[in-house]
């Protein structure tokens, strides 16, 4: 490990589980401090606290590691997407969706800034994934002003967006999870305001483990970005970071 490259700091507002970061938020921030490599594998340690600075330090393996203090947080490296990307859905049908989005009525972390539905309009990002069966689920996002950085949309708002569908493809109401590892690509970033369709698929489950694929498309159908994740299943009160 050589000296330090950088260092962020979670805001209260991008947590996930109420006392931890979303980890498709922090795995985005991470991984842009990586220079230009295509797909970026990023592996959750250790819950991310919030309101507290992390700093970032090269690996040995071209990767980096996100530590506060002792603690390792999480690692990024180059990465490979191995799975087909998710079948879109256009925008009516996600937007239709959301009434079957499991997490209306039995939700293990509601104040999430992605899926929490107890977050205001223009704080949090309240996608709904609702099932559109075959194990899948969509969600209609339109990012908003809120989430507006130097006039632009931030790609770590995208690896956030890519990350809870990814969760709830495995039905997060019965089996609470967070996330182990997400490996992102992002091959364009919406504008604000620009409407756009999330698909999350679920892979395989192993033991207390879940595989799950997810992609961003703009309205017509685009591919803007893709993700492979793995969820570990957890007790929720129990995500406390160190």
């Amino acid at each position: 490990m050589s000296l330090g490259s950088g260092a962020f700091v979670v805001d209260r507002r991008f947590c996930g589980p109420p006392r931890s970061g979303n980890g498709g938020y922090v795995s985005g921030r991470l991984a842009g401090f990586l220079a230009d490599t295509g797909a970026v594998e990023v592996t959750l340690r250790s819950p991310p606290p919030l309101d507290v600075r992390l700093e970032i330090f090269s690996a040995d393996d071209d990767g980096l590691l996100l530590r506060n203090g002792e603690t390792l947080i999480a690692q990024a490296k180059p990465g490979v997407l191995t799975s087909e990307v998710p079948e879109p859905v256009d925008f009516p049908t996600a937007v239709d969706a959301a009434a079957r989005y499991a997490g209306l009525r039995d939700h293990p972390f509601p104040t999430c800034f992605v899926c929490g539905l107890d977050r205001a309009a223009g704080d949090g990002m309240r996608l709904q994934p609702g099932s559109i069966g075959s194990g899948r689920v969509a969600a209609a996002w339109t990012p908003d002003q809120s989430l507006a950085s130097d006039g632009g949309l931030a790609s770590q708002f995208v690896w956030a967006a890519l990350d809870c569908p990814g969760g709830w493809a495995t039905n997060l109401s019965g089996r609470p999870m967070v996330l182990g590892r997400m490996t992102a690509s992002v091959l364009g970033v919406p504008e604000l305001g620009q409407p756009c369709v999330v698909v999350g698929q679920l892979r395989s489950l192993d033991g207390r483990k879940a595989f799950t694929s997810s992609a961003l498309f703009s309205a017509d159908g685009e591919l803007l970005a893709r993700a492979e994740a793995t969820w570990l299943e957890i007790d929720p009160a129990a995500v406390v970071p160190k």
